[in-house]
């Protein structure tokens, strides 16, 4: 019997109405259990149950979860969801009302502050009086802070008020063409023509620090030291495609800034993540070595400035209830600052009187579901054609990141379709200030909408090589339009074929512009395949004079059996290729027909990539976490399986049989995420580590009750890496700070801290033993990769410092049997392989190409024949090294719904482990011939008639398993 729900409280307000119907809808849908509806709505029972509570109203989500789950009207329910939040946290004025026309906001929302905001800016004046300190004493600093943090708030609001009495400060943004926009910028402040301005800082980038004084005196300044601020400085590598371009800047800033007579100061804001492409140039690193700023989460009295002081220069009241909530919630999130802008500026227009309360914010779904409740309503209120156009609008607004996160873009209103319903969505967008618009261009007002708004995250992880061939199109076409529409710089081969594709796509909206240069490019192509036809029917008459009728008709006979039987495989091909990428698309909702499908498709063209696509079916799967998984390591009887996880635990699996794992225990302890798991040799001890800025021992002899042998800490703050020495004697942990600390664990309940290895400048992302113990190899978020000799019997020695990749080195991993590194990162090679023989001089042996996103983990199997590696394009690829010099690939694992964290080979290398970021954990067989041979086994149903004729169109019915 299911347990009685709590009889709702006395009263007929508006959440008791609200509750009471949920569950009159639960009772016409037959009182299923909540355990039931949780399995139907996926959510907990706890949270569903807390929906019909009374208590509280549930998030427009959970609302509509629970409603689906009990077959009621979605529409409706909708409805009936806002009128009650209205009714409890009052309704949002109008756009033009008097209310809003009177007292302007004093909450920027999404947007940043700008300087004529700085009467609302509170929270951060002790790091602008730091800032100005800091450009007293030195010309050159860096504001360093991730995504969300408030740089350009603090730059626009902060710091430039704050220098104008004494400075002349100048704010700009990079755009895709950085130098450009310097000379526009400094030309319309000193009325100067910006072409001669472009193409002298062009032909000579150290004239930017004379220029600015010049525009600086000649535009009135105060007189003091001109001041440069550069926001959002990520753009010159995210926006800009010109390398000459990009260098000239950078070269420029770093010469205005330079210790000479008169010279400038400058400011860049930069986010975090993007440090290690800041220091890829020489000249910019030396310039930022002293010049670091770091922007972290505000102090809880910051934030109850941030929210209190702008309410009450507005002469409005916070409640307490509502301070308390906004803080607690906002404490310590670095990037939760326009989250908490927009949630403060919702909560205004639903205040009460003088008086801002907690009903607003609970209105609105609170601090984090503010902005997703007015994308959201932005989105459902727009008509069906509206919603396509809304889609393209944010795609186009939006720079697909390479091994970092998505960014924003700006782009021009010429871009843009003229069409009534794209017109449309951009006013309603910018009414919603999801967009903000200019004289010329327009952009999405914050990066927080990209990471938060789970719509616009589906739509962005869909089709990432589409939106890049895109982006491309879009550059090509302006840089054509640029040039007088020169038939040079028109569209060919591969890259037209792409264009006509993007253009076939209903995904996809070309703006006019793009039209245009795509049918020029199409044109151009057909002129030539026309004068190519030409000469193509002369040879053939010529062919046709000198040749018999005999021979001729002959040679159409050949040709005609020939050309049945191409069309036939061509057909076949493609049937089978479009089956096989239809079982990897349909193996999460239903793994029995993905396999029955793909089987078909390998039956029916037994190639490669049919069987890789029927092996990506045949693994074994299970959750090991709800939440996300971040690292794993397999025992080395090939018994134990241990997987960290950002729910703060380890879980542990018995895998003795592959085919069914067992949950054989759990080990808590850790405070906060677990980001490395590792499992000592010939003996059951686990080392965890994670963001408690601790590393803890465990004796795993027993998995259902794991036993705490000991808690380490070092120097560097979070841990993100751990590795046993192949004796079992050492234990090395990467901190968050770029420290290696390496214990010695003879006794496990008293380790002793050996080294603390310093060299990196930041996260510490892997650590690898080489199969003597003699080396040890650590990479960074910094990009570098080192190595370490620890054979002697003083201190480890530094042997060799390098960065291996283009775009980050994140893993490294030793041959079992000698001294071959393979390392993973980013770039057209994502895999690389050194030879480190002489570990002073390591040498490249060989690059592995395939995967389109970066490469976070590799293994190589025990008897080091063959590599396997994770990548972010939710795929595992499996290479042959057996002659490192020209690796050769085996297979590609696919059928992943997140990317990829993790791989590891059982110690007899007969099954292959990968853990996905989504918690769940896949083993296959390394026998791949043996997996496809037994792919039937287990009574696996068969294809319908109708299924097999829907996926494989004009082949005979033959069920593979039938």
């Amino acid at each position: 019997m299911p347990r009685k729900e709590t009889p709702l409280g006395a009263g007929d307000g508006p959440l008791l109405e609200f509750a009471a119907g949920l569950r009159r809808l639960r009772t016409s849908a037959g009182s299923p259990p909540y355990r039931k509806l949780a399995e139907r709505a996926h959510y907990s029972v706890s949270t569903l149950s807390s929906a019909a509570s009374g208590l509280r109203l549930p998030t427009l989500a959970v609302t509509l979860a629970y409603v689906g789950a009990c077959g009621g009207d979605p529409r409706e329910w909708e409805r009936r969801w806002r009128e009650t939040a209205g009714r409890l946290g009052g309704q949002r004025p109008g756009p033009g009302t008097s209310e809003e026309a009177q007292a302007p906001p004093p909450y920027a929302g999404l947007r940043p502050f700008r300087e004529q905001d700085a009467q609302w800016f509170f929270g951060r004046e002790q790091l602008v009086e730091e800032l100005v300190g800091r450009l007293a004493r030195q010309r050159f600093v860096v504001l360093l802070g991730a995504s969300g943090s408030g740089k350009s708030s603090l730059l626009r609001a902060g710091l430039a008020p704050a220098l104008r009495p004494s400075a002349a400060p100048v704010l700009l943004t990079p755009g895709p063409r950085p130098l450009e926009e310097c000379a526009v910028r400094l030309g319309a402040l000193a009325g100067l023509a910006p072409g001669g301005l472009y193409r002298e800082l062009r032909e000579d980038p150290e004239n930017l620090g004379r220029v600015l004084r010049q525009t600086t005196a000649r535009s009135g300044g105060p007189g003091g030291p001109a001041v440069l601020i550069v926001d959002q400085f990520e753009e010159v590598f995210t926006l800009c495609q010109d390398g000459r371009e990009r260098g000239c800047f950078i070269e420029a800033l770093v010469a205005a800034a330079a210790d000479r007579p008169g010279g400038c100061r400058v400011v860049l804001g930069v986010r975090a993540d993007f440090y290690a492409h800041c220091v890829r140039d020489s000249a910019l690193a030396g310039a930022m070595r002293q010049a670091r700023v770091p922007l972290g989460p505000m102090s809880p009295d910051e934030l109850r400035r941030a929210v209190v002081q702008p309410a009450r220069r507005a002469g409005l009241t916070v409640e307490g209830a509502l301070l308390a909530t906004l803080t607690a919630q906002a404490h310590g999130r670095a990037g939760a600052l326009p989250l908490l802008s927009h949630a403060l500026l919702e909560t205004w227009h639903r205040r009460r009187g003088n008086l801002l309360t907690l009903a607003g914010l609970e209105a609105v779904g609170g601090i984090e579901g503010a902005l997703v409740e007015s994308a959201e309503a932005f989105y459902t209120d727009l008509a069906p054609e509206q919603r396509g156009a809304a889609r393209r609008l944010l795609l186009r607004l939006t720079a697909p990141g390479a091994g970092t996160e998505d960014t924003t873009r700006r782009m021009t209103h010429g871009e843009q379709g003229d069409d009534a319903a794209t017109v449309a969505v951009v006013e309603r967008a910018a009414a919603a200030r999801l967009v903000s618009l200019d004289e010329e261009r327009m952009e999405i007002t914050h990066e927080a909408l990209i990471s938060s708004w789970p719509r616009l995250r589906e739509w962005l992880s869909a089709d990432r090589d589409q939106r890049r061939a895109h982006h491309r199109l879009t550059e090509a076409a302006a840089v054509w339009a640029a040039t007088g529409e020169d038939p040079d710089a028109l569209c060919r081969g591969a890259g037209l074929q792409t264009a006509r594709r993007l253009a076939e796509s209903a995904d996809v909206g070309l703006s006019a512009r793009e039209q245009a240069f795509l049918s020029a490019s199409l044109a151009a192509e057909a002129a030539e395949t026309r004068s190519a036809a030409r000469r193509t029917r002369r040879l053939r008459v010529l062919l046709a004079a000198l040749g018999l009728m005999t021979v001729l008709a002959t040679v159409a006979t050949v040709l005609s059996v020939r050309a049945t039987r191409e069309v036939t495989r061509q057909r076949n091909d493609a049937v089978a290729l479009n089956a096989a990428a239809a079982a990897t698309r349909t193996y999460a909702a239903d793994p029995e027909f993905a396999v029955q499908l793909a089987l078909a498709s390998y039956r029916l063209r037994p190639r490669r990539t049919t069987r890789d696509a029927l092996l990506s079916t045949l693994m074994t799967t299970w959750a090991a976490h709800r939440a996300e998984a971040y690292t794993l390591d397999v025992s080395d009887d090939g018994a134990l399986l241990a997987v960290g996880s950002r729910d703060h635990t380890v879980s542990l699996w018995d895998i003795r049989d592959p085919g069914r794992p067992v949950r054989a225990g759990t080990v808590t302890g850790h405070t906060e995420a677990v980001h490395a798991v590792a499992l000592s040799p010939g003996r059951r001890i686990l080392a965890t580590a994670g963001a408690d800025r601790t590393v803890r021992l465990w004796d795993a002899a027993r998995p259902l009750r794991p036993a705490a042998l000991s808690v380490l800490t070092g120097p560097g703050g979070g841990v993100h890496a751990v590795a046993f020495s192949p004796d079992g004697r050492l234990l090395a942990g990467g901190h968050r700070d770029g420290t290696v600390s390496v214990w010695g664990i003879g006794n496990t309940r008293r380790p002793r801290l050996r080294a603390a290895l310093g060299g990196h400048s930041d996260t510490v992302r892997s650590l690898a033993f080489s199969a003597d113990g003699r080396l040890l190899a650590t990479t960074g978020q910094d990009g570098a990769v080192r190595v370490w000799d620890l054979g002697g019997s003083g201190r480890p020695s530094p042997r060799a410092t390098w960065n291996a990749h283009e775009l980050g080195s994140f893993w490294a991993e030793f041959h079992p049997r000698g001294r071959l590194l393979a390392t993973a990162g980013g770039g057209r090679e994502a895999v690389r392989l050194w030879d480190v023989t002489d570990p002073d001089r390591p040498r490249r042996v060989s690059g592995i190409t395939g995967h389109s996103d970066v490469v976070g983990h590799l293994a190589f199997s025990p008897d080091g024949r063959t590599l396997a590696t994770a990548s972010d394009d939710r795929s595992v690829g499996i290479w042959d090294v057996g002659s490192p010099a020209a690796p050769r690939g085996k297979a590609v694992l696919g059928a992943y719904a997140t990317a990829v964290m993790g791989v590891r080979y059982t110690p007899d290398g007969r099954t292959l482990l990968t853990g996905v970021f989504d918690g769940t954990v896949r083993l296959l067989p390394t026998d791949f011939g043996r997996a496809v041979a037994h792919a039937c086994d287990g009574g696996r149903p068969s294809l319908t008639r109708d299924a097999w004729h829907r996926h494989l169109p004009g082949i005979p019915y033959r069920p593979p398993c039938g």
